[in-house]
This record gives structure tokens, C-alpha cells and sequence, in this order.
């Protein structure tokens, strides 16, 4: 099992809207393609940045080949929509973890 982490550094103007925007729509489009089991979105508490938000989406999925199609077939046009509705006003950056071990049901 693989994490998809993308962490969103926000603007404090914006930041609410976003993550209504998240949760209602981004999120269920990225579900929707069918390569990841399960998400979770998670808030950065006691950061130093003062302007902004710092949020964390990790998407479960099953392995790298199910990544890659996502990465290859959905998430040019998804990521494109975020960048439309909230251009200069983010940053993203992307990471791939491995899972070694974990206390969840599956």
C-alpha cells in the first residue's frame, strides 16, 4: 500500500472556500476515478506561516500502478481545476510514502 500525499500551503483569504471546494468537489472527483481506497485530509496545527493555511490530503492506494494511471489519466485535468479557481493563491507539492506498518482495518 502506497500514501499519495499532497500538502496545500493556502491563502488565509481564500482558505475556507477551498476547503469547502475540497471537500465537496475535489476530493469526491478524485475518488470518483476509482485508483485510491480511501483519503484523508488533515489541517497543519501551530505552523510559523501567519498569511495561511497548511492542509495535508492522503489518498490510499492499492499500488505504484494504480498511481501512475491516476497521475497519467485523471490528475492533469483535476489539478488543472485547482489551479484555475485558486491560481497565486497555493502552493502544492506532491510526496509518494510507502505504508510499513499501520493499526487500521483494511
Amino acid at each position: 500500500m502506497l500514501l499519495y500525499n499532497v500538502t496545500v500551503t493556502i491563502d488565509l483569504d481564500v482558505y475556507n472556500d477551498w476547503q469547502r471546494w475540497m471537500q465537496e468537489t475535489h476530493i469526491p472527483d478524485v475518488m470518483a476515478t476509482g485508483m485510491f481506497l480511501s483519503y484523508r485530509m488533515c489541517r497543519l496545527i501551530g505552523h510559523e506561516h501567519t498569511d495561511s493555511e497548511i492542509f495535508t490530503v492522503q489518498y490510499l492506494v492499492k499500488d505504484m500502478t494504480h498511481l501512475m494511471r491516476y497521475q497519467q489519466e485523471f490528475a492533469p485535468a483535476l489539478q488543472e481545476d485547482i489551479r484555475k479557481r485558486y491560481e497565486g493563491k497555493y502552493a502544492v507539492f506532491r510526496t509518494v510514502m510507502e505504508m510499513v506498518d499501520h493499526n487500521e482495518k483494511m
